[in-house]
């Protein structure tokens, strides 16, 4: 199994749906608190489930345990905590759901899944910290940030 991350910010539908295509990725998870969102454009919940399978015939997967909880994405986006909290409270976060043990029970059969959320880099976004997780609960798992 290999760990992708991406953002679809600042990326085309075509950039984003050729981005997949080449990392043989055959199943997404939307790992963001809301995938609903008007600005989410082709990246919405059920569009998005829509346009992978017909153009890269990948899964799709709202995984809600791997999302911060909104209390803690608020916290963050009004500076009322700093990166490092926000890293601290979203692991305390997963580890109290239990999130990479499920991970595993759940998509296992997977080669290449990539975890979504909607910021460009993975620098300072959770879902760098998911596949981190994911990684440190198995060393044979390798994370690329596309």
């Amino acid at each position: 199994m290999k760990i992708y991350t991406m953002g679809f910010t600042k990326k085309s539908a075509r950039q984003f749906f050729e981005i997949l295509t080449a990392n043989k990725i055959d199943l997404l998870l939307d790992i963001r608190l809301n995938n609903k969102s008007q600005l989410a454009g082709f990246s919405k919940g059920e569009d998005l489930m829509y346009f992978l399978k017909e153009i890269c015939d990948c899964a799709y997967d709202h995984y809600l345990e791997l999302a911060p909880t909104k209390e803690i994405l608020d916290a963050y986006k009004r500076k009322q905590i700093s990166w490092a909290e926000y890293a601290i409270s979203y692991a305390a976060l997963i580890e109290e759901r239990d999130a990479v043990k499920t991970f595993f029970s759940r998509y296992a059969d997977y080669q290449n899944i990539v975890l979504l959320c909607s910021e460009p880099t993975a620098d300072q976004c959770h879902r760098r910290l998911a596949a981190e997780k994911i990684v440190d609960s198995n060393s044979n798992i390798s994370i690329t940030h596309i």
